[in-house]
């Protein structure tokens, strides 16, 4: 992505025309393109023809121009099916996890007054105009309030959260008219998650609240920052909060062993805190959603748009389910998944033991005598075929709550992050530090 401002269109009739411009715009690249090629004998396919770099860039481009629910669903697509896309389509959507195009200083001045009043200046006394982050909902940019205090503020993008239904609804039109998704990949599941996430995220004033609830449940995890929330420079569209320095996941990658497994230990012992200690959990486990300061050696948590309360039921039936697949016992994790809601009373027989299999396969890092190698481990591999497997019995499927699945991608999340860290955790340890909550 350029690092050239573009307006994001607010209304749903300008960003309706935008993406009815794309479809025309791959629709014509395709026809003359096909043209050309049967002209010189070549035979082609639809789908090789919509996979033509041209086509990529113009639907890159054009959803990185919209942000918000566009930007969203395509990242969903992209984190959930993996391996499932076609290798062009996967590198395509992969880029939108990079920053979005920034907004113009205009449109940025003019969300500032909406949101502030016009006198939003003397809030401050330093407001640095060029954003330091993007994302699929908003830009951040650094300040420096009149007493000194220096903020990271974040400012949604205009129109995202009117949008939200008609833009998911729109990108979903265009991907499922394209062909590219594999038959196997059910797409409604995840266009329904994209738009309720998305109505969640866009409540600004809501994740201050959740960023002050971890706070307060991490007060205790000293190897955690929580940054302070600002709510009197907060509003619906803008989320004030402690500017904190430390640096990407990513640059850690060829760090010596001992940190790389610090830091993927202190990520897992997170994910257990939230299920069995706080009783919520932040849904999205993205790499830019951390920062690591090495000198105070503490994992730094950036972003809880996706948070999501953990019922303490749920939190009673994962740990059991974590407990029996440590064990390796059958039985205890049939009864958890049932207890958790994964399996209705007229279970298929083969559709459970696949259920079965995929929870195994989930909780073998717990199993495992010494610390787990997560780079040398194909889990997600595995996991990833048996769901192929279990997505072809769609007349037996029974839908598993829906807190569920948000665990489910925050621990895949945490294994893919580990195992880009090429860490190695004592998994089994770190589950025996929480008792069962109550």
């Amino acid at each position: 992505m350029t690092d050239k401002s573009k307006r994001v269109p607010s209304s749903r009739i300008s960003r309706l025309a935008h993406l009815g411009g794309l479809a025309g715009k791959v629709a014509s690249n395709v026809v003359l393109s096909g043209a050309k090629q049967v002209l010189t004998g070549q035979s082609v396919t639809k789908k090789e023809l919509l996979l033509q770099p041209k086509n990529m860039h113009a639907v890159a481009d054009k959803l990185a121009h919209l942000r918000g629910a566009a930007m969203k669903l395509g990242q969903l697509v992209s984190m959930d099916s993996g391996d499932l896309l076609p290798k062009e389509l996967a590198v395509l959507l992969d880029k939108l996890r990079a920053d979005a195009q920034p907004m113009p200083h205009k449109q940025l001045v003019q969300l500032l007054k909406s949101n502030w009043g016009p006198n939003w200046l003397d809030k401050f006394s330093h407001l640095e105009l060029r954003s330091f982050a993007r994302a699929s909902i908003g830009q951040v940019h650094e300040a420096t309030t009149e007493s000194g205090e220096k903020l990271a503020l974040k400012i949604q993008y205009p129109g995202v959260a009117n949008s939200i239904d008609s833009d998911v609804d729109n990108v979903a039109m265009l991907i499922k008219m394209s062909g590219l998704m594999p038959k196997q990949v059910v797409i409604d599941p995840l266009i329904a998650e994209a738009k309720q996430q998305l109505l969640v995220e866009t409540d600004y004033l809501a994740e201050g609240k959740r960023l002050q609830e971890f706070k307060q449940g991490l007060k205790s995890h000293t190897q955690y920052r929580v940054p302070e929330f600002y709510p009197q420079y907060s509003t619906d569209h803008i989320l004030a909060m402690e500017f904190v320095s430390g640096k990407e996941l990513v640059a850690f990658e060829n760090a010596k062993q001992a940190q790389r497994d610090n830091i993927a230990e202190d990520l897992i012992r997170l994910f257990f805190i939230e299920m069995f200690e706080i009783g919520a959990i932040q849904s999205d486990p993205n790499l830019a959603n951390y920062l690591y300061d090495e000198g105070a050696q503490q994992v730094v948590l950036l972003d809880f748009g996706a948070s999501r309360s953990i019922p303490l039921p749920l939190a009673q039936g994962y740990w059991l389910l974590l407990k029996a697949g440590l064990e390796h016992n059958k039985e205890k994790m049939i009864e958890a998944i049932y207890a958790i809601g994964y399996f209705g009373d007229e279970i298929d027989e083969a559709y459970q033991e696949i259920v079965l299999e995929l929870f195994f396969m989930a909780t073998e890092p717990l199993r495992a005598q010494q610390p787990y190698d997560f780079a040398q481990s194909d889990i997600a591999t595995q996991i990833r075929d048996k769901g192929m497997a279990l997505s072809t019995k769609e007349r037996q499927w029974h839908t598993p709550p829906v807190d569920a699945l948000f665990i489910h991608r925050k621990l895949a999340g945490l294994y893919l992050i580990a195992a880009r860290l090429r860490a190695k955790v004592d998994v089994r340890a770190l589950f025996a530090e929480f008792l069962a909550p109550k």
